[in-house]
């Protein structure tokens, strides 16, 4: 079965930094794992985080995000305070996003 990441906007870079290291170690081989970004599913970059977390749960996509704030009612956060539940696929929130680097081979 193979798991399709939805890649948030705000961390493109990085989420291609990582998938070249998983392929490159190997792991994609192991957990066969899709990446996709807005662009890709025609997904406005504008989309509210409520929205966004939505859209992948509707189409059975794991979030790879940095962006995990409570600032209005439409925030991941707040999102997921109100519609999770234990069927919901799971959000991954990147706490710094800087941190991500990639070590030369």
């Amino acid at each position: 079965m193979r798991v399709t990441v939805l890649i948030d906007h705000n961390i493109e870079w990085q989420a291609k930094l990582l998938w070249n290291t998983l392929r490159s170690e190997g792991w994609l081989e192991l957990y066969p794992l899709d990446m996709v970004m807005f662009e890709d599913v025609n997904l406005p970059v504008n989309s509210n985080d409520r929205e966004v977390w939505q859209y992948s749960q509707t189409n059975r996509m794991i979030l790879l995000t940095a962006n995990r704030n409570m600032e209005d009612e439409n925030s991941l956060e707040q999102t997921l305070r109100d519609a999770n539940t234990p069927a919901s696929l799971p959000v991954v929130t990147i706490s710094r996003q800087e941190s991500i680097i990639i070590k030369e081979a």
